[in-house]
């Protein structure tokens, strides 16, 4: 008999010739981090909606989603119609447009804190800025981060996204750029008023509004409020990175959600409809930094300085714009939650059935998996904070992620790791589908003794 891996291999022959074609072109045969899979990964074909095939013709449900940008799903026909049109007008025009503004004017109508916006081509370009604004506004250095929140990859964030949480999370980071980033426990209020006693020089608090790691650290209720009132008192600018969150779980983000509104808002995924794009919003006091004077040159140390070749470039504001448009109405963010909620319980259920250990949890945004770990339980799933730290829900399934996903692939199901997320292109008959899929991944893992 066939292992999961022999049986995932001889289904997926296309995709295993295009990765000894990449192993030559790429040093690990993979162009993000994320997408390393083994034996090899998968390498899609064509996407339609909330389904994708890949080269051999294997169809899968979708719950990558564009890496949580696509919240109308793959090739929406307003998206593609916009995009198409802006392709035969010009795809940079080294100028500014119309279409910039007009994108503009959607994320201030949308998200509660965008004052001002200045757009950026990435999310860790948005937390960058903000990072880079909040320190040049209150002339202080310090940066407070949370354990298991992931803000990009420059240098100034690369510290305490993955266990151990004290080490930079990269190689090649030089001490001194960590020396004014300090990393705290998620959800501890106490260890936030204590860094601020400690250090005068604290500039702004920067973490992920609706949990760490894409809500896979869930945000205790009354965190936020605590942080805004602490940041107001003390003079600090508080930081949503809302790269995940913004747009999906309510037309203006998580703050709109939560009803906690920040000082400066990084954005990206869903802003761009698909397409690269980020921005930072937020109010305009603090955004006036960007502002260039007729003596920006004899004064260039009194603003923060921002060129970048792809801002507001024509196609990702087309997509943005149009993507934009329908967000603002609810109707997605109500259809792919709802769907999550429905996809996280009927998990549970047939975890229980199948007498597995583990539970899937999650909200709104994102469902997370925990299937083969003994100490939780799906009837824990609503006090998964009470049962571990950060740095067990940070490391998640840990040597189980990629078996469980090859078993998943087997059934159709393409996952993002742990995770997944939903969008409005997702039908009930995906989600049925999934669950008849996850329920034969779990048999077949019990099998092979993987579980």
């Amino acid at each position: 008999m066939t292992t999961i891996l022999e049986q995932y291999e001889a289904l997926h022959q296309g995709s295993l010739r295009l990765y000894q074609r990449a192993l030559r072109a790429f040093p690990d045969g993979v162009t993000h981090d994320i997408r390393y899979f083994a034996p090899f990964p998968v390498y899609v074909e064509r996407a339609q909606g909330a389904h994708k095939w890949d080269l051999d013709g294997n169809e899968f449900i979708d719950y990558w989603i564009g890496h949580g940008a696509l919240l109308l799903g793959h090739n929406h026909p307003a998206v593609v119609r916009a995009v198409s049109e802006q392709l035969g007008r010009g795809t940079h025009y080294g100028a500014s447009h119309e279409l910039e503004i007009a994108w503009g004017r959607w994320v201030q109508k949308l998200i509660p804190s965008a004052e001002r916006v200045r757009f950026v081509s990435s999310g860790t370009e948005a937390t960058l800025m903000a990072i880079r604004l909040a320190r040049a506004f209150t002339g202080r250095k310090t940066l407070l981060r949370f354990e298991g929140h992931f803000h990009g990859w420059h240098d100034a964030v690369m510290l305490g996204y993955q266990p151990p949480f004290d080490a930079p999370d990269s190689a090649g980071i030089p001490p001194g750029v960590l020396a004014h980033v300090r990393c705290l426990p998620p959800n501890d209020l106490a260890a936030v008023e204590k860094a601020l006693a400690e250090d005068d020089d604290v500039a702004g608090i920067i973490l992920e509004p609706a949990g760490g790691a894409n809500a896979a650290i869930p945000t205790r209720p009354g965190f936020l409020s605590a942080l805004r009132d602490l940041c107001t008192a003390r003079g600090l600018v508080l930081i949503f990175d809302e790269v995940i969150s913004g747009f999906r779980y309510a037309p203006g983000g998580a703050q709109a959600y939560f009803g906690v509104q920040p000082d400066l808002t990084a954005l990206a995924k869903i802003l761009a409809g698909g397409l690269p794009g980020g921005a930072v919003a937020g109010r305009a006091d603090i955004m006036h930094l960007l502002t260039i004077t007729e003596d920006a040159h004899r004064n260039r140390h009194g603003r923060v300085s921002h060129p970048g070749t792809f801002n507001a470039n024509p196609l990702s504001a087309a997509a943005g714009v149009a993507t934009l448009e329908i967000a603002a109405t609810g109707q997605p963010q109500q259809h792919a939650g709802d769907l999550t909620l429905k996809l996280i319980r009927g998990m549970n259920d047939l975890l229980r059935r199948a007498q597995v250990p583990g539970c899937v949890y999650g909200d709104r945004g994102a469902f997370h998996m925990l299937i083969g770990q003994k100490d939780f339980q799906p009837e824990e799933v609503e006090r998964i904070l009470d049962r571990a730290d950060a740095a067990r829900l940070a490391t998640g399934m840990g040597r189980l992620t990629q078996p469980v996903r090859a078993a998943l692939l087997l059934e159709g199901i393409d996952p993002s790791g742990p995770s997944g997320r939903l969008s409005s292109a997702h039908t009930e008959a995906d989600v049925e589908r999934t669950l008849a899929g996850f329920e034969s991944a779990l048999e077949r893992l019990k099998q092979w003794e993987v579980l």
